[in-house]
């Protein structure tokens, strides 16, 4: 495990943050429902209410159970590292700020060769053909996956953050690598994103984790805001 695993970036917020525009904010976080799809294996999730108006309660109070990879999550190098750094650990310079989306369209697997212009310091969000199927019930084992290659090609030209359109950045049978990969250069893996309304394209990003402290991930609510590109590749320019 590298330094950059046990301790994933400061606490600074992120200079370029576009804080002057129109544009709306675009929630692309999953909701959190009882019954949701989960990762095979995972713990379920179960919600109920222990109290409730509708009953005479004074009030409406839910009971929550779920796992710290449910629906739209941020994975924590501890995830796959025994000493990494926990989910509260990430800093903010990952989470928030400038972002690219990449539409890589009907890919069953992303390799180097989809990979164009990316830098150091990069926040790389995947849309793929996975967000289409987040309708859907059962958990699906074709989903499209970033290659173990590809995150190696990524750790190498020294990005910040990855984000993917379902449970996992890696294959079912591969994921293990994948994340290493990732997580082992302090790269900050986002999974379970719904970009069904966005376009590919440059964004502000704001990612927040719940802070759980010493865990392997957490459930994080995460949106986006188009971004003028002129400002973006300035700004990239200048790296």
């Amino acid at each position: 495990m590298s330094e950059r695993a046990g301790a994933v970036g400061a606490r600074n917020a992120p200079p370029g943050f576009a804080m002057n525009t129109e544009e709306p904010w675009i929630d692309v976080a999953v909701p959190i429902r009882n019954g949701m799809l989960h990762w095979p294996g995972d713990p379920a999730i179960a919600i109920r209410q222990t109290k409730h108006l509708e009953r005479g309660d004074d009030a409406t109070v839910s009971d929550i159970s779920f796992g710290a990879h449910t629906g739209t999550h941020v994975d924590a190098p501890i995830h796959f590292f025994v000493h990494g750094a926990g989910v509260d650990r990430i800093g903010f310079e990952r989470l928030i700020g400038p972002a690219r989306v990449v539409d890589v369209g009907d890919v069953d697997r992303i390799e180097p060769s989809d990979l164009d212009d990316i830098r150091a310091n990069d926040r790389i969000l995947f849309k793929t053909r996975n967000s289409r199927h987040w309708g859907e019930e059962g958990f699906r084992p074709d989903f499209t996956y970033l290659t173990t290659e590809a995150a190696r090609f990524l750790a190498e030209r020294g990005v910040w953050t990855i984000g993917i359109d379902y449970l996992s950045i890696g294959s079912a049978e591969a994921g293990v690598q994948t994340h290493k990969a990732l997580l082992d250069v302090g790269i900050c893996i986002i999974e379970g994103l719904d970009l069904s309304r966005v376009e590919g394209g440059f964004y502000d990003l704001i990612c927040l984790p719940l802070r759980l402290e010493g865990l392997d991930g957490g459930p994080a609510r995460v949106v986006l805001r188009r971004r003028a590109a002129q400002a973006m590749n300035a700004e990239r320019g200048s790296k």
